[in-house]
């Protein structure tokens, strides 16, 4: 049993994310204490072990202090965006933290094309960012996200369809808890074996979409149907607040060229940091299949 004074105390950004969620209860569980910044404590609903605290990160107020007294940072761009996650890294380093493990994306390939590519371009800055920040890092460039496929709750629930524009699109999908537990890994590691490296982390097998849709189905015991539909359909329908049509329509035809040409292998990262393999998607889907009912 760690002593109280013994336990580590990490900093959770986007800690009511998906990704965010998994970790604070991995971390709770392996004895470290939490602070979980959200911008909403009494709406959070995360574990009473932790520390829930207000933070608004794309504010102008010092974030500094939300940082005191911490040993690590988990880092995510979905909590705030790019220039809300370099405040917090530069408040990390001012408050004296030892440690940032960066929830990244793998489409950074270290590459010139890291500055062609949208998504790429936006990581690959902040990678930059925690390389040159002078603590101790991690990367964790996760692939397509299993609860991507959340966006398909709404027209699953009501019509029983998936409209997509290329079925036939393969990734390789990782589950949230996976990406948490590499993340803990290297939040906790007291070896250093983690430091300065970057972990393409991805799930054990690569799926179309139709067959994603296929494992929901038979997850939730429901005939689901895949309708194609046109590219630009497609991108109307991701636009949101932070992806313009432009950049829905460029996400979507790089959808669309991994119909014949897979992009990323498959990643042994999961097993090879935790001990053991990844989860499917299978069991994803079986244990979200509430959200698609």
């Amino acid at each position: 049993m760690t002593s109280p004074q013994d336990r580590p105390l990490i900093v959770v950004s986007g800690a009511t994310g998906n990704i965010g969620r998994s970790l604070v209860g991995r971390l709770l569980a392996d004895g470290a204490a939490v602070r979980a910044l959200t911008r909403d404590p009494a709406r959070a609903g995360l574990p009473a072990g932790a520390e829930t605290v207000r933070a608004d990160l794309t504010g102008t107020g010092d974030l500094a202090p939300l940082l005191t007294g911490a040993d690590a940072l988990f880092l995510n761009l979905a909590a705030g965006g790019d220039a809300a996650a370099v405040a917090v890294l530069d408040a990390a380093v001012r408050a004296g933290v030892r440690r940032v493990v960066l929830n990244s994306s793998m489409a950074v390939t270290d590459t010139p094309a890291d500055e062609t590519h949208f998504i790429a371009r936006l990581h690959a800055g902040l990678e930059r960012a925690v390389r040159d920040s002078g603590l101790e890092w991690t990367v964790v460039r996760g692939g397509n996200y299993a609860t991507n496929a959340l966006a398909w709750g709404p027209s699953i629930r009501a019509a029983g369809v998936v409209r997509e524009a290329h079925p036939g699109a393969q990734s390789v999908p990782v589950h949230e808890a996976d990406l948490a537990d590499v993340a803990a890994v290297a939040l906790l590691d007291r070896t250093g074996a983690h430091l300065g490296r970057a972990y393409v982390v991805t799930g054990p097998e690569r799926l179309t979409l139709a067959q994603q849709v296929a494992e929901i189905g038979r997850a939730t015991g429901r005939e689901i149907r895949v309708e194609q539909i046109s590219e630009e359909e497609a991108a109307e329908a991701m636009v949101g607040r932070y992806l313009t049509k432009e950049a829905a329509l460029e996400l979507v035809r790089m959808f669309g060229a991994t119909v014949d040409a897979p992009p990323f292998p498959v990643s042994d990262a999961v097993e090879q940091v935790t001990g053991r393999p990844a989860r499917t998607f299978a069991r994803w889907a079986e244990e979200h299949a509430a959200d698609f009912s």
